[in-house]
């Protein structure tokens, strides 16, 4: 009994192996997580994750994401998540995961995404993608301009405007003029106020947030931080034209300002525990995103794990490629999956007209090789009977068979014209104006027939100039369509532009498939074209030559 149930273990295994949260959802992706950027376990942490052509195959998926998911490392907990950005015809998005807790120590820390289920409804949560201590969360989306996306939803009020290619999705241009979140009260424990900057220009002077009497300023380019007739905190300058995180805390009677992840000043303040309006972007020219409140103070793990999980060259996530891509195929078959499942339309468009081209190629090649066969053997042939014969030369063409023989023809072409000066007791005698006439004659069957050996040869020369050519423009196109992507979707990192250069790069290698064997195959049929020509051009002169001497006057 003991074997029997031992041995049941072992089928098993396999497929708990490989058990699925849902078979409903036929794609799945594994999303890795790196946390080497922080040195402490931080918990209940939202995370952005760009989705693009790179990574992820939106024709897979319901046209507004509605059938994404997201799931645990054990397969069976869902993950609350919520989308700021589905754009499946320009093949971008961005989707906040919350995950319950993101060590360092976990080297094999993943995640499940699960899509493609035409039937499922939408599941995304905005509040509950935010843990109780978040204030507020403004993604400044071009749907929801200023609408708080955590479970306050607050509403703020102001002039701002959209940039729709930024870092996370969306952002907000300000242009001097703040926005007002009413209604925020710091908490008993902290304060967090962290948000994506990009400056127009420096130095300038702006209150970036003002809290009663708290404020964030920029002065010229470094942060200060201060809290009423207490000693200013200031450290850490801005660059212009370049997005920075920014962020302060404060908590038991201290603060820290951060700059992209790093501590740049720290010194005594205390936040008051009133409810008060805050400004946010007094003066500030420039672009905003992701700004977050968080009524308790951040730890620096946190604000790391921020940088890390939401700037542009952040590494903290890796979408994978999805599983059918890569089980159940070698490596070779799923790198090629890889690079079609990626190429752009452009590419698409200029990779279907170099396989018409190589197509066209082959079939000249083989053709015309056969051709050329043909006719170098019947020539051969007739030739070997043309030298052996003597008075009898002008009869040959008595049960000829030389249907494929350039030269064959040229000597029917010339038979022709002596037979017309035949006089009526069959006697021939020809002048050489007669003689002229003839070569004439035959001189034009064998520019004839080298027209129609030659004919299609400039498809091959097509081929060859024109298919490199070609590739090259198919892969320059999908490079910039990559890159534009990429910058629209503010994900630099290589294995969002990997794949889509490797892709674009299939193009020039398309042209090349063209264009080498056409070459070779060129060479070869001139070369041997050549010589049948060479082989008529010897046979004009010696058979008028034969002709003058038997029968000229």
């Amino acid at each position: 009994m003991k074997k029997i149930c031992f041995l049941a273990l072992l089928l098993l295994l396999p497929t708990l192996a490989h058990a699925r949260w849902s078979e409903d959802w036929t794609g799945r992706s594994k999303i890795t997580v790196n946390a080497q950027a922080i040195g402490e376990a931080v918990t209940g942490v939202p995370v952005a994750i760009r989705l693009h052509s790179g990574n992820f195959s939106f024709v897979d998926a319901k046209p507004d994401g509605s059938d994404l998911r997201f799931v645990a490392a054990d397969d069976k907990t869902e993950l609350k998540y919520h989308i700021e950005k589905f754009d499946a015809a320009n093949e971008l998005a961005v989707i906040w995961v919350q995950l319950p807790k993101v060590d360092p120590k976990d080297k094999g820390a993943h995640f499940w995404l699960y899509y493609g289920n035409e039937h499922a409804a939408a599941a995304a949560d905005a509040k509950s993608t935010w843990d109780a201590a978040t204030v507020a969360v403004f993604h400044f989306a071009e749907k929801a301009l200023l609408q708080d996306s955590s479970a306050s939803a607050m509403v703020a009020t102001g002039a701002v405007s959209v940039q729709k290619a930024a870092l996370l999705g969306e952002a907000g241009i300000f242009s001097g003029k703040p926005i007002i979140i009413p209604a925020v009260k710091p908490g008993g424990t902290g304060f967090t106020w962290s948000a994506w900057v990009k400056p127009a220009s420096v130095p300038q002077q702006a209150v970036l947030f003002s809290h009663g009497d708290a404020s964030l300023k920029l002065d010229g380019t470094k942060l200060g931080f201060a809290i009423g007739k207490g000693a200013p905190i200031a450290g850490g300058e801005l660059k212009a034209a370049a997005w920075q995180h920014i962020a302060v805390t404060v908590a038991a009677g201290k603060a820290v300002l951060y700059i992209n992840g790093a501590p740049v000043g720290n010194g005594d303040a205390a936040m008051a525990d009133t409810q008060a309006e805050m400004k946010v972007g007094e003066g500030y020219s420039g672009e905003l995103d992701e700004l977050e409140l968080a009524n308790t103070a951040r730890s620096g793990d946190w604000i790391k794990l921020a940088v890390s999980g939401q700037g542009a060259d952040g590494q903290l996530l890796t979408v994978e490629a999805a599983e059918g891509t890569e089980e159940g195929e070698g490596e070779g078959a799923s790198y090629i999956g890889i690079l079609f499942s990626n190429l752009t339309i452009d590419a698409k468009v200029v990779i279907a007209i170099l396989a018409v081209m190589f197509i066209i190629s082959m079939t000249v090649m083989i053709g015309k090789a056969n051709l050329v066969f043909r006719i170098a053997k019947d020539n051969n042939s007739f030739l070997g009977r043309f030298s052996e014969s003597s008075h009898d030369f002008l009869e040959l063409d008595k049960n000829a068979d030389y249907d494929n023989s350039s030269i064959y023809r040229l000597y029917q072409a010339g038979l022709r014209e002596i037979r017309k000066r035949y006089t009526d007791d069959h006697q021939l005698s020809l002048s050489g104006a007669s003689l002229d006439a003839i070569k004439a004659s035959v001189d034009a069957v064998l520019v004839r027939e080298t027209h129609r050996i030659n004919a299609q040869m400039v498809l091959l020369t097509i081929a060859i100039s024109g298919g490199p050519f070609l590739g090259l423009l198919g892969t320059v196109v999908g490079v910039m369509i990559t890159f534009a992507a990429i910058a629209a979707a503010g994900d630099v990192n290589v294995n969002a532009i990997a794949p889509g250069i490797a892709a674009a790069l299939l193009a020039t290698v398309a042209g090349l498939a063209v264009a080498i064997p056409a070459l070779f195959g060129y060479n070869y049929l001139a070369s041997r074209i050549k010589n049948i020509t060479a082989d008529m051009q010897i046979f004009v002169d010696e058979f008028i030559t034969r002709v003058a001497e038997a029968h000229g006057k």
